[in-house]
């Protein structure tokens, strides 16, 4: 990038290179961490995500990966970044939801640029540790604080002048129960950010070709055009206070039906979203941090703008987020939230849809399958400990010219299933079934999606712990549509609640069945 080539203002195509050349760097970043990885979470249903941000912390660049790590992480970053002294030669990793996290088992790993002595830019990637070391086996427990989820990880350098820091990475080890397999995936989460530095160096320029000042001024013209984009896009909906209250099913103490109040005000495309009247912190770990809210309502917006629109901060400035302090959507330390970022933040987005649905109602679909159907199972064993996590799709909410898909991930998640081969080689578990859960979408006009089926069964002894939602209250339907299906959690021939935990002896079988989405319009 030489200042001849950068004399003259940027047009849309060369931005557009721009942008396919910055989002290149963080899907390289995914592919490496992929192939690296030792864990089946990380290697096989690819639950991680890689962006790249400028030297203040905001947002560059993401690949298609999860939108609640990506979003909570541009909305955090900047305050990481402001809060340290960075070096060449660090990477620093956190996983406090409190700090810049979302959950113990998402842990984040974050590289400075330099070129020379400046600080240009930022590499970050956020990996889904199956064992983060809470009791609970697959480290997603019923938990009532942050303590019991696991190893709380302050933002500490895991890496320093390019060296791995043994006292650090061997401190979290000794939590943990298979720590081959941790060492592993912390390995391959640092391999992914140096493919970042070197690709991100490789644009920017190297040695004496190194151009600092062109490659700022093109992130300053690639923001600017990311902004007109979304505001183009933002400026069509209709000024107004638009408002919507969904619940979730419990926070698995007890507490049941808790609020997500959500009200949107628009003003000649300046949003701004407020979960004021959202339910109160609570017991369960149903609690978010407000950067797990914040992805939520972002990646809808999103949604509304065109695809050429760049991931970046740029796209995101005429957005505003806001829920009162001590409220389940911006809970306070200590709280535990290892359901938060799963479940909460997907309805979050019903919510958010559900009061733009009063301004662009022939935009907005019916409600999907809303929950991440997380299943976490393993067991302590001295000789086979094992830990295993998986999260599972449903059917998708119509919409007023499509009906909805069937036994896929919806908004919050993006990630694959775990292939039974590698599942029944790596865990003493055998699939009995897996299959569409026939006609669980609601009727209409277009029919919501079905969700899945996945019978798992035990072959020893394990504990489990499921963390499920839209098991009381249906997906909701839209113009006339039936609701989908709610989901069930099953053991044997016994119902278990939304949230539950347990242990199950050889030959005894999980079921968990997602829900179905809602159906739109009338049928004729």
């Amino acid at each position: 990038m030489n200042d001849k080539a950068h004399s003259r203002p940027a047009d849309a195509i060369e931005l557009a290179i721009f942008a396919s050349r910055i989002t290149a760097v963080c899907e390289e970043m995914g592919a490496s961490l992929a192939q690296a990885a030792f864990s089946p979470n990380i290697r096989d249903r690819l639950d991680y995500s890689c962006a790249v941000f400028d030297a203040q912390g905001r947002l560059c660049a993401q690949a298609a990966h999860i939108p609640v790590h990506l979003g909570s992480m541009a909305y955090a970053m900047a305050d990481i970044v402001a809060a340290r002294d960075w070096a060449p030669g660090q990477m620093i990793a956190l996983n406090d939801p409190y700090l810049g996290g979302t959950h113990l088992p998402d842990v984040t790993l974050i590289a400075p640029l330099f070129v020379g002595e400046q600080l240009v830019a930022f590499v970050a990637n956020r990996a889904h540790h199956a064992d983060i070391g809470a009791d609970s086996p697959g480290s997603m427990p019923l938990s009532s604080s942050l303590d019991e989820e696991g190893l709380v990880i302050t933002p500490v350098a895991l890496v320093d002048n390019d060296r791995i820091d043994e006292s650090v990475l061997g401190g979290w080890l000794e939590h943990l129960r298979n720590p081959p397999i941790a060492r592993g995936d912390f390995s391959a989460q640092i391999a992914a950010n140096r493919v970042g530095l070197k690709r991100l160096s490789a644009l920017i320029g190297e040695g004496e070709a190194a151009d600092v000042h062109a490659f700022r001024e093109r992130l300053r013209e690639y923001n600017d055009y990311a902004r007109e984009l979304a505001a183009s896009a933002l400026r069509e909906l209709p000024n107004g206070r638009y408002t919507f209250t969904d619940v979730l099913d419990d926070d698995g103490q007890g507490n049941r039906d808790l609020a997500i109040a959500c009200r949107i005000d628009i003003d000649d495309g300046r949003i701004a979203v407020d979960f004021d009247g959202s339910a109160q912190q609570t017991a369960g770990n149903v609690n978010c941090p407000l950067s797990v809210t914040a992805a939520g309502a972002l990646y809808v917006f999103r949604c509304l703008m065109p695809e050429q629109v760049p991931a970046c901060a740029g796209a995101f400035e005429d957005i505003q987020i806001s829920a009162p302090e001590g409220s389940l959507l911006n809970a306070r330390h200590p709280r535990a939230v290892a359901a938060g970022n799963v479940e909460t933040s997907q309805r979050v987005v019903d919510a958010v849809l559900g009061a733009l649905a009063h301004a662009i109602d022939d935009r907005i679909p019916a409600a999907s399958h809303g929950s991440m159907n997380n299943v976490a199972l393993g067991s302590h064993g001295a000789d086979t400990a094992w830990d295993y996590y998986e999260t599972m799709g449903g059917g998708l909410g119509a919409g007023p010219n499509r009906a909805g898909a069937s036994g896929v991930q919806a908004h919050m998640t993006n990630t694959l299933n775990t292939p039974v081969e590698v599942l029944e080689r790596h865990f003493p578990l055998r699939m009995r079934r897996y299959a569409l859960r026939r006609d669980s979408g609601g009727t209409g006009a277009h029919r919501g999606g079905d969700g899945l089926i996945r019978e798992i069964e035990f072959l020893a002894e394990a504990s489990y712990t499921v963390l499920a939602e839209r098991r009381r209250h249906a997906p909701w339907a839209r113009a006339g549509g039936g609701d989908g299906a709610p989901g069930e959690n099953r053991l044997d021939s016994d119902t278990l609640a939304p949230k539950c935990t347990g242990v199950a002896n050889a030959g005894q079988r999980l079921m968990i069945i997602s829900a179905g989405g809602g159906g739109y319009g009338v049928s004729s």
